[in-house]
C-alpha cells in the first residue's frame, strides 16, 4: 500500500478499457490471457488456453478462416459488386469534368429557365452517390451479412472470444 500512496492500485484501474481487455486477453502477444491484475478476476467463459492446454493460436485460426471457402465467398461476393460500381462512378465522375472542360456549349446549355445541363449533372452526382450507398448496404445486408457474422461467431468460438465484448 505503501508503495501507490496508500491508494489500491486495482481502483484506480476500475473504468479501464484498456486493462479489460488485456484481463480477457485481448491484444496479448502470446494469445492467452493474462493472470488478472491483483484484485480482479478472469471475466467468465475467457480462456486461459485452448481445449486440450495448450495456448490457442489465434493466427492460425485466423489464417484458416482466411483460407476456407465461406471466407472467399463473402470476399468473392464484395468484390463482385464494389469493383464495377467504382470503376462506373468513376467513369460517370469522369465524363462529367471531362464534359465541363472540353465541352462548355454542351454543359451550358439551357434545360428549363436558369437550369443548364452541368447542374443537372452535377446534382446527377449527388443522386448517383446516394443511390450507390443504398445499393451497396443492400447489396450487403442480403448477401454478404449473414455469412461475414458466421464466419465471425466461429472465429469468436474458435479463439475463445465469444462472450468478450
Amino acid at each position: 500500500m505503501d508503495k501507490h500512496d496508500g491508494g489500491d492500485p486495482g481502483a484506480l484501474r476500475v473504468n479501464d478499457p484498456w486493462q479489460d481487455a488485456a484481463d480477457a486477453g485481448l491484444w496479448v502477444p502470446d494469445q492467452t490471457a493474462p493472470e488478472p491484475a491483483p484484485g480482479r478476476t478472469r471475466p467468465e467463459g475467457t480462456p486461459q488456453a485452448g481445449q486440450d492446454g495448450q495456448p490457442v493460436d489465434r493466427s492460425a485460426v485466423y489464417l484458416e478462416v482466411q483460407g476456407s471457402a465461406a471466407f472467399q465467398e463473402v470476399r468473392d461476393r464484395y468484390r463482385s459488386f464494389t469493383f464495377p460500381v467504382v470503376a462506373g462512378f468513376l467513369a460517370w465522375y469522369l465524363l462529367y469534368v471531362v464534359a465541363a472542360t472540353t465541352a462548355p456549349g454542351l454543359m451550358g446549355h439551357q434545360v428549363a429557365g436558369d437550369v443548364n445541363v452541368a447542374m443537372v449533372a452535377g446534382l446527377a452526382q449527388f443522386a448517383t452517390t446516394f443511390l450507390l450507398t443504398w445499393a451497396y448496404a443492400r447489396h450487403a445486408r442480403l448477401r454478404r451479412d449473414r455469412a461475414a457474422l458466421d464466419l465471425r461467431w466461429t472465429l469468436a468460438t474458435r479463439t475463445g472470444q465469444e462472450r468478450v465484448r
